[in-house]
């Protein structure tokens, strides 16, 4: 999460790892990367997900939209931490992000709307 936020320039950290989301169930390639893996419900799998081309390139990957990412890291503040999602979240309002938008997300992913709703209240 925190590499898509480098991604989308919503944060200042430095990923000291690539975070990628496989499907809960599917088995983890054997990499020998610094990747930190994500099982996330199939249900939800999809959800804000978009394939861009890598730069320089014929390869596509796909990366979810600023919304989901900020979304996932609210609900998993845990091992993220809140400041980097409350961070990130001020950033991408600054750039113009509506909250609406956010909160479609987040509502459709388990115990985030909370968490998104209260630093939307600090922050809009």
């Amino acid at each position: 999460m925190t590499s898509a936020l480098a991604y989308y320039d919503l944060t200042d950290e430095i990923p000291q790892l690539l975070d990628v989301a496989i499907p809960r169930g599917k088995r983890a390639p054997v990499v020998d990367g610094a990747i930190r893996w994500h099982r996330f419900d199939p249900d939800t799998f999809d959800l804000g997900r978009n394939r861009i081309q890598i730069t320089g390139s014929s390869h596509e990957i796909s990366i979810y939209s600023p919304e989901r990412t900020i979304a996932d890291c609210f609900r998993l503040r845990s091992s993220i931490s809140y400041e980097i999602a409350r961070d990130a979240t001020k950033e991408w309002l600054r750039k113009g992000g509506k909250p609406a938008a956010l909160m479609q997300v987040a509502m459709q992913l388990p115990r985030t709307a909370a968490p998104v709703l209260r630093a939307l209240e600090v922050l809009a």
